[in-house]
């Protein structure tokens, strides 16, 4: 055992500190000042236990620091570091000669009068505040750092958050890291060869892999800090991000059932008919959401109901309760001024310089924003949150012409910073959001939080957040975009996410380049209809199954009516998700209680196999499924999809039929289905009947979790768990005795047994 915790040296540009964290992460920290930084920064959570054991060998050209399962070479010339296995296998590297630059500059702030008050406008993200009155100052130094690597030849690379341009592997890629409108960044790279990176920054970042070099370049840090991480489990490097950042709370059983939005319900007797609706049709039906403008008019951001629309909020609440519906509600962190809430804040200059966000950093304001969404909102019931717009400064969504990404970066950046330290640019959601979390269990423990946002970051899953793509356009390009999106967010180790099934824009407007869709006809035009029922059965099988958007109606009824192809689909897929959720809320269980990931793109099971580099349509879901979603129309590709299965053996979900992997087949996609295959060993538990379905061909085990559905008992150990193996050489089913317990328990549970065609199967005993 080293004598120190870390090992601290001088090398070209600064002083370096190398402290191993875990057996299998080290952290790396390299400063141009003569002191390092307290504590773990904006991101990583203080270290539970004690400090790895760790060995240091010197010599002439190297000093090497060895854990368990990493070893960090640095050149004594040159500074780079190269990080390998034990047994001496590269993971990565830096460039020889450099890897490391910090380059110091002035940090800019603004300073505004009270007294100036901002110019609101309206577009079509909701109201901006505009102020051009600030007077900038110097506030302090700071350095702008650049990480140099060495990527390998066959390498992929994955992570990077939610981003709209269709990437799956980042291998050759720019990615432009800042928050924004269908831009989710998150600072977390992973590869195949079994190493990860999270950069220890709240700053905008810069991410490339071309011509220029690979590297990572940081805004604004006081020093370049990061944490490596080795596995040859990707799953395992994806939940390294909870482990260093903090777990994800279980989200409530019923965020996991069907979710039914649109831009918006107008009145409170429009919500109540749409949950009836839904209940006439015995179509399930989790949650209704309120979109903007629930407020009195003209007072954008005030958390309270319109009284002329909403007459009686608490009575609604309760009549969606008694359908077996929850209530979301969207809420801002912008505020016009004239409304109560803006004059509070306003009042006590807890508002940021634009004079209309509330200043989410601090915590009087986080304080304050809460107890106006208590008294305006909480207390009529509501059951989830839609913080919305939380980037929460853009400058680009406007004009005829999209902007090139680069000016696209200038401009948001360039408007975040007049309000906000370059330092935090990309930490305004998670601040908010930590607010929410925080002051609801203060108040509630029986509800569990669940907040839809556009905007996240390692750290924020702590508050129980669903982060969603942002408002994309009704094209089928557009929609191909949406899954690879998907996978490199939750490559990341970031559990839930969701977009809008049928997009947020579905017209065509030729002055504003974002709002782009193919269907000015809306629910009218059968294209349009396609392409719905496509984002539909995809939304199916995502960790949160949500419709939303603005143009036209989304409710399924008006995609046609039963007998018809269009609708009948959709039922489908409803009814279909509703039998999963057993099966997906016990793998969300091994997400928040364990270290498993709930969407993986493929590559995480099949490392070895270079044909699942780049799937960009294609993620496993749970522990045994493969969805691969229609992205073409039928007139472009006809009634089937090329769909690649790893070496193995796959069942279609559909048929039942057995097929044996490690190639490309065609797979039937007529409008009742999308490819899903699930692995031979795969254990699903279905409900309504409860039903056990195996799939032979190999060993497997799964186990059904339950509890209270709500609320944070299961934080103390009540829930229950039971454990199904399969033994195929034996063909023998074994069902484990009930592990735990908690208030409300079924006291027995019957399943019937199927086989991988839902049929009893009566060769299991």
């Amino acid at each position: 055992m080293h004598e120190s915790e870390e090992v601290i040296l001088s090398i070209p540009g600064g002083r370096l500190r190398i402290l191993p964290w875990a057996d299998d992460q080290v952290r790396v920290t390299f400063s141009a000042k003569d002191e390092f930084c307290s504590g773990s920064g904006p991101l990583v959570l203080p270290r539970h236990g004690p400090a790895p054991a760790f060995d240091v060998k010197e010599s002439a050209e190297e000093i090497r620091v060895s854990t368990a399962r990493l070893v960090v070479e640095v050149c004594r010339n040159s500074g780079a570091l190269t990080y390998r296995t034990p047994d001496g296998r590269l993971l990565t590297k830096e460039p020889d000669r450099f890897g490391k630059i910090l380059d110091e500059f002035d940090v800019i702030r603004y300073d505004y009068e009270a007294e100036e008050g901002p110019a609101f406008e309206f577009g079509a993200d909701g109201f901006k505040a505009r102020t051009a009155k600030g007077r900038p100052r110097v506030d302090r130094k700071a350095w702008h750092a650049k990480l140099s690597l060495c990527f390998q030849e066959g390498e992929a690379l994955y992570g990077l958050g939610s981003h709209e341009e269709g990437v799956l592997n980042l291998r050759g890629s720019l990615q432009y890291l800042y928050q924004q409108n269908r831009k989710i960044a998150i600072p977390y790279l992973l590869s195949t060869r079994g190493w990860s990176i999270l950069w220890n920054t709240g700053s905008a970042l810069t991410f490339r892999d071309d011509q220029f070099g690979s590297s990572m370049w940081i805004d604004c840090v006081e020093e370049l800090d990061f944490w490596v991480t080795v596995s040859p489990s990707m799953d395992a490097l994806a939940a390294a991000l909870r482990r260093l950042t903090g777990p994800a709370p279980l989200l409530p059983r019923w965020a996991f059932g069907y979710i039914q939005s649109k831009e918006r319900y107008q009145t409170q007797a429009e919500i109540l008919e749409t949950a009836r609706e839904f209940q006439r049709r015995e179509l399930p039906l989790s949650c209704l959401v309120l979109d903007w403008q629930s407020w009195p008019e003209g007072q954008w951001g005030q958390k309270s109901f319109d009284p002329a629309r909403f007459p009686d909020p608490s009575a609604m609440v309760r009549d969606l309760h008694g359908m077996g519906v929850k209530f979301m509600v969207s809420i801002w962190p912008i505020l016009r001024s004239g409304g109560a809430d803006h004059r509070e804040f306003d009042e006590r200059n807890l508002l940021l310089g634009n004079g209309a966000n509330y200043n989410a950093f601090d915590p009087a304001a986080r304080d304050l924003f809460w107890e106006q969404a208590n008294r305006g909102l909480f207390q009529h019931g509501v059951d989830a949150w839609w913080c919305d717009c939380t980037e929460p400064f853009e400058a680009d969504w406007k004009g005829a012409v999209q902007p090139e990404p680069e000016d696209r970066r200038a401009l948001n950046l360039g408007e975040f910073h007049k309000f906000l330290d370059p330092a935090d640019a990309n930490l305004y959601s998670s601040k908010h959001c930590e607010g929410i979390f925080t002051h609801q269990r203060a108040v509630n423990e029986s509800k569990r939080v669940v907040n839809l946002t556009r905007s996240s970051y390692p750290g924020q899953q702590r508050w129980s957040t669903v982060a969603w793509s942002g408002d994309f356009s009704a094209t089928w390009e557009e929609f191909r975009r949406q899954i690879p999106a998907l996978q490199n967010f939750c490559a990341t180790g970031m559990p839930w996410w969701t977009f809008d099934i049928g997009a947020f824009f579905v017209k065509r407007k030729s002055d504003l380049w974002f709002w782009a869709g193919d269907y000015d006809e809306g629910v009218a035009d059968p294209e349009y209809k396609e392409l719905y029922l496509r984002m539909f059965q995809f939304g199916a099988f995502l960790p949160m199954f949500r419709s939303h958007g603005t143009d036209t109606s989304r409710e399924p009824w008006h995609f046609g009516e039963p007998g018809e192809a269009v609708y009948d689909s959709l039922v489908r897929f409803l009814l279909l998700r509703e039998r999963l959720v057993p099966w997906i809320y016990s793998r969300a269980a091994d997400v928040c209680l364990g270290s498993k990931n709930l969407v993986r793109p493929v590559v995480f099971d099949y490392s070895y196999d270079p044909l699942t580099f780049d799937l960009r349509d294609q993620y496993l879901f749970g522990d045994g499924m493969l969805v691969c979603p229609v992205v073409h129309s039928l007139a472009e590709a006809g009634p089937s999809r090329a769909v690649y299965l790893p070496k193995g053996r796959w069942y279609n979900f559909w048929t039942g039929e057995m097929v044996e992997g490690g190639k490309i087949l065609e797979a039937e996609a007529g409008l009742d289905r999308i490819p899903v295959f699930v692995k031979a060993g795969t254990l699903l538990v279905l409900q309504s009947p409860w039903e056990l379905r195996v799939y032979p061909g190999a060993d497997g085990k799964t186990e059904l979790y339950e509890d209270a559905e709500d609320g944070y008992d299961y934080e103390h150990g009540e829930f229950s768990r039971i454990e199904f193996s399969w033994n195929d050489t034996s063909e023998t089913l074994t069902l484990g005795a009930r592990r735990g317990q908690f208030r409300g328990m079924a006291s027995q549970r019957e399943f019937l047994v199927t086989g991988p065609d839902g049929r009893r199967w009566s060769q299991v005993p």
